[in-house]
């Protein structure tokens, strides 16, 4: 059974195939998966996939969010990051809930719990 939000069926999803370069900012109401190039920040109501062969710089956002190729820049999984093993992340991650595969690449900072604890942190702390 597909749950209806805002018109759109949580179940869809926007794949950015293999091939494909978008240079700007992408969002959607339900589910992304990302196999091409996106140059530009992702905001996914629902989850979020980057394939073994994406790659993405900008930020994303998203419920859950499965890395298995490279992004540059900061992560926000609302309830989880999943690092595959092939995952490069070069950012910041905030999430409640991490899981990095070995073989995964992680360079950055990460900030885990309910995003109400997140604080900003100044550079002079």
């Amino acid at each position: 059974m597909k749950t209806k939000l805002n018109g759109s069926s949580m179940e869809d999803v926007t794949i950015i195939s293999s091939g494909v370069v978008i240079e700007g900012k992408v969002t959607s109401n339900s589910n992304v998966r990302v196999d091409g190039v996106v140059k530009g920040d992702i905001t996914a109501q629902g989850n979020l996939t980057v394939g073994e062969h994406g790659s993405i710089q900008g930020q994303l956002s998203g419920e859950t969010i499965s890395i298995g190729g490279k992004v540059d820049g900061t992560v926000n999984a609302k309830e989880k990051l999943v690092l595959e093993s092939k995952a490069v992340l070069k950012g910041d991650l905030i999430t409640k809930i991490l899981v990095v595969e070995a073989g995964a690449m992680f360079e950055g900072k990460s900030s885990m719990g309910s995003p109400s604890s997140f604080k900003p942190v100044s550079k002079g702390e």
